[in-house]
Parts: C-alpha cells; structure tokens; sequence
C-alpha cells in the first residue's frame, strides 16, 4: 500500500485498494459463471440424449395395453440407467445452485467494495479514517474468505494487533 520511504498510505491508495479487490472479485465471479455455464451445457446435452432415448423407444414398439405385473412396469436395467441419470442431473444441478449463491456473494462484496471506494473517494480525507473503513468492511463482510491467495488489510490488521 504504501511505497519503499515509509511514508503512510493516502486515502487514494486505501481507494485503489478497494477497486482492486472488487476487480479481483469480478475475475473470480466471471471465473465460476463460465463454469456453471459449462455445467448447465452439460445438463442440456444429457437431457437431450434421454428425450432421443425415449422418443427412439417409444417409436421402437407399439403401443398396446399390458396387464400390471407383480414387479411393476418397466423394472429393470433401463430403469436403472434412468434413475443413475437422473442422480447426475440432480448432482449437477446443485452444483449450478451452489456456484449461483457464491457469484451472488461475490458479486455483493464487489459491489459493496466499489461503493466503499466511491465513499472514500468522498468523504473521507485522513488516511487512519479510511483504514478504519476498509478493515471494518471487510470484518463485517467476512472479506478474507473470498481471498484464498491475498491478504486482505482486515488480516494484516488483525496479525499486526497480535504482535
């Protein structure tokens, strides 16, 4: 944050610093987005090959009316493979709804971090009051778990109270 003299940060780089992090989010949320996106791709084409499997099927024999049997009607392998599929579809979905609750998440702390910048950039002129802000905002949003590689100033507050 600040350079090699010593000198402390200006509230100009406690901005910039809110603007990287919200441009770090915004990669990461493009990041998962395309994977949910490849996700969804393969839902579609598994869901099309089983409609093609049953029209083929269904296209395969005549209709005709069959008395209930004791183990109920269509039991077996092809029953099998259809609940398995299904199964994988579900899996696959919930991974979707997952990867859709962490964009949501990341998208909200992006913004929140844009719109803390915004508020530095305006309202705050001594550098102390804009570190307070930003280590309190990123306490409150939980930010240090969204970065798994880079510590976030609410960390390096946190190791620098304990020494």
């Amino acid at each position: 944050m600040s350079d090699d003299t010593g000198a402390a940060p200006a509230v100009s780089e406690y901005v910039e610093y809110c603007h990287t992090q919200a441009g770090l989010l915004s990669g990461r949320v493009e990041t998962m987005t395309d994977e949910a996106n490849e996700l969804l791709d393969e839902i579609d084409a598994r869901l099309a090959e089983l409609r093609s499997e049953l029209e083929a099927r269904s296209g395969d024999t005549p209709r005709t009316e069959r008395p209930p049997s004791a183990t109920g009607p269509g039991d077996g392998p092809e029953v099998d493979d259809l609940e398995a599929a299904g199964k994988d579809l579900e899996e696959k979905q919930a991974l979707v709804d997952a990867k859709q609750a962490r964009i949501q998440a990341f998208q909200e702390l992006s913004a929140g971090y844009a719109e803390l910048a915004a508020d530095l950039q305006t309202d705050v002129d001594d550098a102390g009051e804009a570190l307070t802000r930003v280590v309190e905002f990123e306490a409150d949003a939980d930010a240090p778990a969204y970065f798994e590689e880079r510590q976030t100033l609410c960390e390096a507050a946190l190791e620098a109270d304990e020494e």
